[in-house]
């Protein structure tokens, strides 16, 4: 993973103030997928699979329009804000 974190973008609330923002981690996991490392990509960053989930589902929604595409998109939003903020704060608070 040495040769791809030198072309990752760095996290500007981290340099600037110290501290991981509610995306630290996001990068590297997509990272480690491309490597096949699921498990540790989860580790990284758990709302990684929800999100591709959501993004996967909103382009498929573009092209076919499903009954209740919105509630859905909706709903995956929802949950995904909730396990970005959970592991955010379980990570600040409790690492």
């Amino acid at each position: 993973m040495q040769a791809t974190e030198e072309y990752m973008l760095p996290c500007l609330n981290k340099k600037l103030f110290g501290l991981d923002c509610l995306g630290c981690g996001m990068q590297r996991s997509v990272a480690l997928i491309f490597q096949g490392e699921f498990v540790a990509a989860f580790n990284m960053y758990p709302a990684i699979y929800t999100l591709i989930l959501l993004f996967g589902f909103i382009v498929i929604n573009a092209f076919k329009n499903f009954k209740h595409g919105n509630k859905i998109i909706l709903i995956l939003a929802v949950l995904n804000a909730i396990i970005i903020i959970t592991s955010f704060i379980l990570k600040t608070f409790f690492n």
